[in-house]
């Protein structure tokens, strides 16, 4: 019941930042180039890994971000990562990053990102996160992102995910 809970505040947190992202770059007419913000939904498998042992994962979540300074960004976003054969054995990840977006004007993005993440079930942990990947924007406001992320906790464990999703601006 616990882990229901906390996917369905996820889900909602998900839903939420990407309408909100994709109803405030709607509130003006702005060009290609001069998106400020974005949202994103993702999906992807992982696997948790350390000390001799790797067992399959799902991640799921979303986030938003704003554009700084040109290409530089600051975000959050919200997941679960989960066992895919125990999807209530799982924990929330809440993550607040940094990133950087090349040609972001273009249809193909490529961004990298870093930041600081708590791992969420039954207390917290503090893990450090680094990944990147590429947008495609397939439509000015929306588009595919396809993304690796790793999660690591002290120096040893590591959260991996593959993540694909759709992005909103």
């Amino acid at each position: 019941m616990r882990t229901l809970r906390l996917f369905a505040i996820t889900a909602a947190l998900v839903l939420g930042l990407s309408a909100c992202a994709y109803a405030g770059s709607n509130a003006s007419q702005n060009t290609e180039s001069e998106h400020n913000g974005q949202g994103y939904a993702f999906f992807g498998p992982g696997a948790l890994t350390g000390d001799g042992y790797t067992t399959g994962m799902a991640h799921i979540g979303g986030g938003g971000e704003i554009l700084v300074y040109k290409g530089v960004g600051v975000g959050a976003e919200v997941g679960y990562f989960t066992p895919w054969r125990d999807f209530r054995n799982g924990i929330g990840i809440v993550s607040v990053d940094g990133s950087y977006h090349f040609n972001r004007t273009r249809k193909l993005s490529p961004f990298v990102t870093a930041g600081y993440s708590w791992g969420i079930r039954n207390g917290h942990v503090d893990l450090f996160n680094f990944g990147g990947g590429i947008h495609y924007w397939f439509h000015d406001r929306v588009g595919l992102r396809l993304e690796f992320r790793d999660h690591l906790y002290k120096d040893s464990d590591h959260f991996l995910s593959g993540r694909i999703g759709l992005s909103f601006r």
